[in-house]
């Protein structure tokens, strides 16, 4: 960021002086020496709290540090986003508890005190009286279904459910139909009743004309149960249900490694699609950093870097009509014509009371 010289300082005053004088503004004429308001570091906007960039920068570096938690830095490039930050901006960002799920977030946040939260969207809602209000300035660009109308949260990025497989031992599936086939060994990450990528690969089997029912995934899963295609413990999977930027970094991965036959599809007219949501902590002990955090995270250089993590971007469309998406990382994620399908809160709840009371029947 260049800095704002004296001589830049006076060149804006002057040019303000300037334009009040040739449009006849009313009141007093605006004076070199006249103060910019006091910083709100609890401010809900950039324009109501700082002003300027400049000026929350400046606020932000006083404060010297950032609190973060739950961000494993092999999660969607977060290594290299928090590096860039610290980088950019000259901020000591502390890193706490990087393998901590959504809850303990919430839960811990009395004791950790961190500045910000990276959650699902289930828990953001649910704890949203926790959260400051704080709307960035690439607001209109996030999906209103991805926000909350005040500010207290709003999905920074995501990934659709897809289908990970081995190229050498199954097809490219066209459907989920396709893993009933003989051959297919399908592996779940966890049990969908404890892991958000396993419960929305349940749901993603269960769509149909993109309307998902927590009763036809299971059963779904209950017939490869009986028809022996689900993987044992221990064994090697022919195919993988988890989100397009694990899957699509496996495969890169595995490229790297000299085997490339491990391939991501995203089958069918319609698949589960899934946001994490950033949010302020109310008792943020660095508001301002807590707010330059946010600001950086939804420009186009954080979009993109999330991109290089294989996720997709909330503000992705937009960057891509603004000639901002880095076309080359946009290009590495896998191609489909499916419809993403976020479930609301009621949607997930109404499902995850299905499994629990139905899942341990049909995959014991």
């Amino acid at each position: 960021m260049r800095p704002v010289t004296a001589c830049t300082r006076f060149a804006i005053a002057t040019a303000v002086v300037l334009t009040a004088a040739i449009t006849g503004c009313g009141g007093a004429p605006a004076t070199e020496g006249t103060p910019l308001p006091p910083v709100k570091l609890q401010a809900a906007s950039l324009e109501e709290g700082f002003t300027s960039m400049e000026r929350l920068i400046e606020a932000a570096r006083k404060e010297g540090s950032l609190n973060v938690v739950g961000l494993a830095r092999n999660w969607v490039n977060y290594g290299e986003i928090i590096e860039a930050f610290s980088d950019e901006y000259g901020i000591t960002v502390n890193e706490l508890e990087p393998g901590a799920s959504s809850q303990r977030q919430i839960e811990a946040a009395e004791q950790l005190r961190p500045d910000v939260f990276d959650l699902s969207l289930e828990t953001a809602v649910a704890a949203a009286d926790s959260f400051a209000p704080y709307k960035v300035r690439a607001w209109q660009d996030i999906p209103d279904h991805l926000k909350d109308h005040s500010g207290k949260w709003y999905a920074a990025y995501g990934g659709y459910m897809s289908v990970g497989y081995d190229a050498r031992r199954v097809r490219a599936p066209a459907s989920y139909d396709d893993l009933r086939k003989s051959g297919h060994s399908v592996w779940l990450p966890g049990d969908p009743r404890k892991n958000a990528a396993a419960f929305s690969g349940v749901m993603t089997a269960s769509l149909r004309d993109g309307e998902a029912d927590a009763e036809r995934g299971v059963e779904f899963f209950r017939g490869l149960e009986e028809a022996g295609n689900i993987a044992a413990d221990g064994s090697t999977p022919s195919v993988v249900l988890d989100w397009d930027f694990l899957n699509a970094e496996r495969a890169a991965e595995e490229a790297e490694k000299g085997r490339p036959d491990w391939r991501v599809a995203i089958p069918g007219q319609s698949t589960i699609a899934s946001y994490y949501v950033q949010a302020i902590n109310a008792a943020a002990p660095h508001p301002a950093a807590a707010r330059l955090w946010q600001e950086f995270v939804f420009s186009d250089r954080g979009q993109n870097l999330f991109l290089k993590g294989y996720a997709r971007p909330v503000r992705m469309e937009a960057l891509r009509m603004s000639g901002a998406l880095d076309a080359e990382l946009a290009a590495r994620l896998p191609e489909t014509d499916a419809e993403p399908v976020v479930l609301t809160v009621p949607q997930i709840d109404a499902a995850k009371a299905v499994l629990e009371s139905e899942w341990d029947g049909a995959v014991g």
